[in-house]
């Protein structure tokens, strides 16, 4: 088997997505979006990881780097994905919880847009 090559993350903010890139090839993404309504928020909707790339850590690795980036951007993370949510209360100090009104404006535009996801 070939040596893993280093994961690079890269925000692509226009399509909604980070991408898990390694060697070129996406490796796993998280789907989300970015809530219209301030203070804003950064809303996971899917974390996929693609096949023959599982068990590696990658969507852990992108959950990390999604918060990672609501932190730099001073917005909270809403992990409407059921990985994201999964993976935020085991890290509890890398992922602060958001405010309940936020959670659920995510949760209106995610409806609102539903046709999206």
């Amino acid at each position: 088997m070939a040596e893993n090559q280093a994961i690079e993350f890269e925000d692509d903010r226009k399509a909604g997505r980070l991408l898990a890139v390694e060697g070129g090839a996406v490796v796993g993404f998280i789907a989300y979006f970015v809530l219209a309504r301030e203070p804003g928020a950064l809303v996971a909707v899917h974390t996929v990881v693609e096949p023959g790339h599982e068990g590696r850590g990658i969507g852990g690795q992108l959950v990390r780097t999604f918060y990672g980036i609501a932190a730099a951007e001073g917005v909270p993370v809403v992990p409407l994905c059921p990985y994201a949510a999964s993976w935020a209360a085991k890290h509890p100090d890398e992922a602060p919880a958001a405010p309940a009104e936020v959670v659920e404006a995510a949760k209106e535009q995610l409806i609102a847009d539903s046709d999206r996801w």
